[in-house]
């Protein structure tokens, strides 16, 4: 009896991965009679727009509740390592920005894993469909009051944020609290060789570095906090301070393009500082991806499905909160928004996770020492 109890437990190992493999490969229509089953799926995503993706969801699939929690990346990422450290899987998927820490920490070690549904595979360049599945690309970048500068952007080079005229009117969330602000400013020094040209493009001089200072992106760092660089809690906080209506000489500051999607709801007049050199900022994707112990296999296999838009030019009820001026498309068949920069004429530099993760920590020391 014990032998036969250990071969059939050796089975139930063995089928388990090609179990996996065949959900991988199900249509919506088959994934949703498995997931009806499940009854539920847990996100855990970096944006709260996931609480229209749940009132989508739920109707488009009744009989399955999709439970969003929003939180930062960095919080996420803290608490998907803290619950595998304690044996815990309360995920299901994970919809997440600063990708040179998940692909890192997260996918390496096992946390974990792609998946891309079939019915999209081929509408997806390869970078976006590994090493983890790209939903969208967002940013952070600097932004501005149009309405207090309607002759445009009062920034044309990202020098011009160190000068007086500057002094205090920097704003930005705290890098060492939220991962994509840091990114942005391991970027800096990964560009250094264009933040020198354009600071002789402004000062008419070769860029001199400051004692201990590596590099010219190293160097704007600490020229921009010794300008008073405003640090705040989150990116409402700077949206509010820059894009607030009736300013005289309001701040600029970093902050994501797409959240002009909410200058009429809030009384804001954010706009893109786009003419500007060498970049804004950054553009980086947003990643969907399933945790490696996922209890509900097929309910988070069709959450990640939905999310990723119908076959609609704009992506239906699953994209219609990412369907916004400031978000691009990773899908070849679904139509940039018609409000928004097209992605080729945006002056934002494309993150590189690999490039980042090797310096990431080093910049990030650095901030510290400036705060």
């Amino acid at each position: 009896m014990k032998r036969m109890m250990m071969i059939g437990a050796v089975l139930v190992a063995l089928a388990a991965p090609a179990m996996a493999q065949d959900v991988d490969t199900l249509s919506p229509e088959a994934l949703l009679t498995l997931a009806q089953k499940e009854g539920k799926v847990t996100v855990y995503s970096f944006t709260s727009r996931i609480a229209r993706v749940e009132k989508a969801f739920e109707e488009a699939y009744p009989g399955i509740d999709l439970i969003g929690f929003d939180m930062s990346s960095t919080e996420m990422i803290t608490r998907l390592r803290t619950e595998a450290a304690a044996g815990i899987t309360n995920a299901d998927v994970v919809y997440v920005s600063d990708a040179p820490v998940v692909l890192s920490d997260l996918l390496e070690t096992g946390l974990l894993k792609n998946y891309v549904p079939p019915r999209i595979a081929d509408k997806l360049d390869t970078a976006f469909k590994s090493p983890l599945l790209a939903q969208r690309l967002s940013t952070k970048v600097l932004m501005y009051n149009e309405a207090a500068y309607p002759n445009g952007a009062p920034i044309k080079n990202l020098w011009d944020l160190t000068t007086p005229e500057w002094k205090g009117k920097v704003l930005m969330v705290d890098p060492l609290q939220r991962g994509d602000y840091l990114d942005l400013m391991t970027e800096f020094v990964l560009r250094s060789d264009e933040m020198a040209k354009a600071y002789e493009a402004l000062f008419r001089k070769p860029i001199e570095l400051d004692e201990g200072v590596e590099t010219a992106g190293h160097q704007f760092i600490v020229d921009l906090f010794e300008n008073d660089l405003v640090l705040l809690a989150s990116t409402d906080d700077v949206n509010a301070a820059v894009g607030k209506l009736g300013q005289d000489q309001p701040p600029v500051g970093f902050t994501s393009y797409s959240d002009r999607r909410d200058n009429e709801d809030e009384g804001w007049a954010l706009q893109v500082v786009n003419d500007v050199v060498p970049s804004n900022g950054i553009v980086f994707p947003a990643l969907l991806a399933l945790t490696a112990d996922t209890k509900n296999p097929a309910a988070s296999r069709l959450a990640i499905d939905f999310l990723m838009g119908d076959d609609s030019e704009t992506g239906g009820p699953g994209y219609a909160p990412f369907y916004v001026a400031g978000d691009w498309p990773t899908r070849s068949d679904i139509k940039g928004h018609p409000d928004a920069i097209p992605l080729a004429d945006f002056k934002a530099w494309r993150v590189d996770p690999a490039a980042t993760a090797t310096i990431r920590k080093s910049v990030g020391d650095l901030v510290l020492q400036l705060q």
